[in-house]
This record gives C-alpha cells, sequence and structure tokens, in this order.
C-alpha cells in the first residue's frame, strides 16, 4: 500500500487535486488511529475527539504550502508532528492562566502518561521537544514520531531517511536530554 501512497502523494505536490481525492479514503483510517493514539494519552474527558483532532490536522495538511512529501512514512511524521502542535495548542488554551505554575518535575515517559490528567505536562514537554530541536531537530522529530505518533523504530528510520540502529540512538540521547532539562535538579 505504500507505494499507491506515495505516487498520490507526489501527485498532490505537482497539483493534481483529484490525486487528494483519491488519497483521503486510502490514508484516512490511519490517520484516524494516528489520533486516537495520540488521545488515548490524554486526560479522560478531553474536549476532543479523534475525527476533530484528524479533521483539523487534514485541512493543515491539505493546506500546506510545502507539499513535497518524499514518501507515506514522511507524510505520516508531518501529520504526527500537526497532531502534536493542535493538542499543545489545546493544552496551552486550557491552562494559559496558570503556565508553569507547580509543574512537577517528570520524566518523559512519565509526562506522556501524565498529560491524560495534567496537559500542563504536555506543554513541558513540548517546550522541552522545541528546545531540543533548536540545536539538534533530528533527534526531536525521532521522540516526536516514536512517542506522539507510535511509529515503529523502523517506520521512523524511514521517514528520516537514517538506519534503525540510528534512531535508537538518537532516542537514547534525546530522551536523557529531555529527562535533564525537565529535570534540572537531577543532573
Amino acid at each position: 500500500m505504500s507505494e499507491p501512497v506515495t505516487v498520490l502523494l507526489q501527485q498532490w505536490r505537482d497539483g493534481d487535486q483529484a490525486a487528494l481525492d483519491a488519497l483521503t479514503p486510502i490514508v484516512y483510517d490511519e490517520l484516524r488511529r494516528l489520533a486516537a493514539s495520540y488521545l488515548r494519552r490524554e486526560r479522560d474527558g478531553h474536549t476532543l475527539q479523534p475525527t476533530a483532532l484528524l479533521h483539523e490536522a487534514y485541512v493543515k495538511l491539505a493546506n500546506q504550502q510545502d507539499k513535497d512529501w518524499k514518501n507515506r512514512a514522511h507524510f505520516f511524521g508531518v501529520a504526527a508532528h500537526l497532531m502534536r502542535q493542535i493538542l499543545v495548542d489545546h493544552a496551552r488554551g486550557r491552562n494559559r492562566e496558570k503556565r508553569g505554575a507547580g509543574m512537577a518535575k517528570v520524566q518523559l515517559n512519565e509526562a506522556l502518561d501524565a498529560s491524560q490528567e495534567r496537559p500542563e505536562i504536555l506543554v513541558q514537554l513540548d517546550d522541552a521537544l522545541n528546545e531540543l530541536a533548536k540545536f539538534d531537530g533530528r533527534k526531536a522529530k525521532v521522540v516526536e514520531m516514536r512517542f506522539f505518533a507510535g511509529m515503529s523504530v523502523e517506520e521512523t528510520a524511514e521517514a528520516l531517511s537514517i538506519s534503525v540502529a540510528t534512531v535508537g540512538r538518537e532516542q537514547r540521547m534525546a530522551e536523557a536530554w529531555l529527562g535533564r532539562f525537565m529535570n534540572p535538579e537531577r543532573t
């Protein structure tokens, strides 16, 4: 299925709107699973539903100026990033008045789990990933794809055009950096 998606992505990039129409039903279910995966990590009663998150991300994907999709994995990596941005924006909106106040210091896995009850931790993790991306964008992308999008090591390697071993190294280094950033008193 990867090859037809890649061909349709290239046609869409080249301005063929019919390719977008053909692509939508092919990628819809996988994008919805990705949205549901994100929302499973959120608190109970979250006001966004998987379909709403998917639709908001899909509108952003469709309106992207740079549609230089390399392949299916790259497309889903971009979709994952957009969904992360939407959720973080939603969490920031809910917590504007207390941003940063009393935030607990947590590890990366704890942050992802805790974001269900405490959306401010998702904001803290997003801030940490943005800081990491300032000097090492690839490590930040690995974390985003692995933890937020639920992509496998192999899918992440394909999307970033790196080896599986490199994904593992980058993930371990990123987790260590994020742990130090989110917990400076532990260093």
